[in-house]
């Protein structure tokens, strides 16, 4: 079971990782600090569901009721446009908000622990940040023709070893997110400006908007 394992593994990573609106936002998160464990289990416990519904042949039926994706696709759009206008309101209005951390130069005291003074942008609250979660990961169509359809078809090449496949892709897309978001926080010292994070909104409109118009695309 070890092969088709390892290609679930593969084949995960190479579909999750990409720049789209679910990763910016556990990206921001991540730099944020804000609400981190719940947004991570938010997202690969959706995507272990997408995966198993695929593996199941789920796919299989949703191709035959395909106004779905449709339903889907301008959903999500509109959902993607709405979120792209609140970060381009933040890049041209910013809160101020930073990420820096001020420590003493000299504390007087050795190894007696140092104030440590954190200015951090106000909080969303839980139910907030986990229901834009859920939208940008449920509401995304390319997720159901990625996960559900495309791994779901791989998988039953697989024959019996199709639920190892499924399990590498999930532990890829936990090990993704998990190394996305808690690894973000690294990146604090490039974002201790307020012009740094209008910059990183800015980026977040730009990327949103034209996920969103990708999306109303004939296709």
């Amino acid at each position: 079971m070890l092969a088709p394992l390892l290609a679930g593994l593969g084949l995960g990573f190479s579909l999750i990782v990409a720049i789209g609106a679910q990763n910016l936002f556990v990206l921001r998160q991540g730099v944020r600090r804000e609400h981190l464990f719940a947004v991570v289990a938010v997202c690969a416990v959706s995507d272990a569901i997408l995966i198993l519904l695929g593996v199941s042949g789920i796919g299989l039926v949703l191709q035959a009721v395909p106004w779905l994706i449709v339903v889907v696709r301008w959903a999500g759009a509109a959902f993607l446009v709405g979120y792209g206008v609140l970060a381009a309101r933040r890049a041209v209005r910013p809160s101020g908000e930073t990420l820096r951390i001020d420590t003493p130069a000299s504390p007087s005291i050795p190894d007696a622990g140092a104030t440590i003074v954190q200015t951090r942008p106000a909080r969303t609250t839980l139910v907030t940040t986990v229901l834009t979660c859920l939208a940008l990961t449920w509401l995304n169509p390319h997720v159901y023709l990625d996960t559900v359809f495309l791994l779901g078809s791989v998988a039953s090449t697989h024959g019996d070893g199709r639920w190892a496949f499924a399990l590498g892709a999930c532990l890829a897309s936990l090990a993704w997110f998990s190394g996305l978001g808690f690894g973000a926080r690294f990146l604090g010292r490039w974002l201790d400006t307020p012009r740094a994070w209008r910059i990183l909104d800015a980026i977040i409109a730009v990327v949103m908007f034209a996920l969103a118009f990708s999306l109303v695309l004939p296709h």
